[in-house]
């Protein structure tokens, strides 16, 4: 697969955006005060490690097969958590949110990319990693909704 500039250019961009999502995912697993918001950041992180690896082949050239079908979202740490106190619990409220934030715009630049890019396969595996980006932004609505702290 031979890239346009154009395309090398969104991906350059969308390698940045996918290192400071994994970054922050791992950063902020260390941080959470709930054991059960640790866990969901650490299992998005590993699969914003994937984006990463995914996006960082395409920029070489190649391209692996698109999955299928995108797993169904792992929400069993997005439950209601004890929190030992309301500063634990405004604490991991300003972490999801920062996320969820960040998860838009992820989103977002995905969905611009595959506007962009001009072979179907490239396309079709920029869909699906967007696809799972808004799947991040589905578990933490669901952890933040549990826990009331979307409004």
């Amino acid at each position: 697969m031979t890239l346009t500039p154009k395309e090398s250019s969104l991906l350059k961009d969308m390698i940045g955006e996918e290192q400071l999502c994994a970054a922050k995912y791992q950063k902020y697993a260390n941080e959470a005060k709930a054991p059960e918001l640790k866990a969901l950041f650490s299992g998005i992180a590993s699969t914003e490690q994937e984006h990463l690896k995914t996006l960082n082949q395409m920029q070489g050239g190649s391209l692996g097969a698109v999955p299928s079908q995108i797993p169904a979202p792992d929400k069993s740490n997005c439950v209601a958590a004890q929190y030992a106190s309301p500063a634990d619990k405004d604490a991991d409220a300003f972490l999801c949110k920062d996320l969820l934030a960040t998860e838009k715009h992820a989103s977002a630049l995905y969905n611009t990319c595959v506007f962009e890019f001009t072979y179907p396969e490239a396309r079709k595996m920029l869909s699906h990693i967007q696809a799972e980006e808004q799947q991040h932004g589905e578990m933490l609505y669901s952890y933040m909704n549990a826990n009331n702290m979307y409004s």
